[in-house]
């Protein structure tokens, strides 16, 4: 739950807002690349981490919350992106006075 007394000057992180752009592989498949959607202020704040398997290699998934202003076109399909960092978002709740949105992020780290 956003905390609220949240003020826009906490928004201190500039992210990049990406969606997924597909095309066919030629194969059968798809290749997913991002397009840039836009560029907005957040607040990136860590919450837990744990290790885990995929495809036989040790990694790690970081879980982060993301607060950033209200928006209506973010899904999960989209991903922020700060720096190095790449947060796949996992759920989006609306504020209770509907001027934030806060995201529930994953990183993986391999």
């Amino acid at each position: 739950m956003i905390a609220p007394n949240i003020q826009i000057g906490d928004l201190n992180r500039r992210l990049v807002l990406e969606a997924p752009a597909e095309s066919d592989d030629g194969a059968g498949g798809v290749t997913r690349l991002y397009d840039v959607v836009t560029t907005l202020w957040g607040q990136v704040t860590p919450l837990t981490a744990r290790s885990d398997f995929i495809a036989d290699r040790l990694g790690a998934a970081l879980r982060f919350r993301i607060v950033i202003r209200k928006r209506d076109d973010l899904t999960t399909r989209h991903r922020l992106l700060d720096g190095a960092h790449i947060y796949r978002v996992v759920a989006a709740v609306e504020s209770a006075d509907r001027r934030f949105l806060e995201i529930d992020a994953e990183e993986r780290e391999d």
